[in-house]
């Protein structure tokens, strides 16, 4: 009897082993996502302004946030960080699709509002990151539609949309030409993309 419970207690020990073993090994692995209508809301706080009068405002509609531009002649130039994930495995991640930008111009239209779109690649230590343009076209033409006395949803997509790495950014760049009367609140930012993980 008590050799049969030896040998009871020596299997369960050695399976038990073997579990955490299995468990060490793949503490890695679960399970998988690919989702093709992912969205991350961007807030208004997180934009750099580089040029112009702005500050942090509340909304014209109550219970929304602003950046809020005063009325000034300027060409303020917006830097918008798209805060999605990356991978350092190539196709996985984020793949950034498109980029909508809600904002509203307000007394009189902007001369213009024109989007562009910067991969910005960071490199080994003392050596400087690289930019490049990532080609995109945007819905509301820049000295048209996006830039009338109105609520927009300026729609920015990417030609050929990109996987990023963990090597990788992407800002996105706004440039306002405005008159000396014109207001402008930015509300927020929402980047589109497929999340592989």
């Amino acid at each position: 009897m008590r050799t049969l419970f030896h040998k009871f207690v020596q299997k369960m020990i050695f399976l038990y082993s073997e579990i955490v073993a299995f468990y060490a090994i793949n503490a890695e692995l679960g399970g998988y996502v690919h989702d093709t209508a992912m969205a991350q809301f961007i807030p208004p706080t997180m934009f750099h302004i580089v040029t112009g009068t702005w500050t942090q405002a509340a909304g014209t509609v109550s219970g929304t946030i602003c950046m809020h531009k005063a009325a000034t002649a300027e060409s303020p130039v917006i830097n918008i960080p798209i805060t999605i994930p990356s991978n350092s495995v190539a196709l996985k991640g984020a793949y950034l699709k498109s980029i909508e930008i809600d904002y509203e111009i307000q007394v009189i239209a902007l001369t213009s509002l024109t989007a562009s779109l910067n991969k910005v690649t960071r490199t080994a230590d003392t050596v400087g990151v690289s930019v490049a343009a990532i080609t995109v076209t945007q819905d509301l033409a820049a000295a048209v539609a996006a830039s009338t006395l109105a609520k927009h949803k300026l729609t920015v997509t990417l030609t050929t949309p990109v996987w990023l790495l963990n090597t990788e950014y992407m800002l996105l760049k706004l440039a306002m030409v405005a008159p000396a009367t014109t207001t402008v609140d930015l509300l927020s930012a929402v980047a589109n993309f497929t999340e592989r993980i």
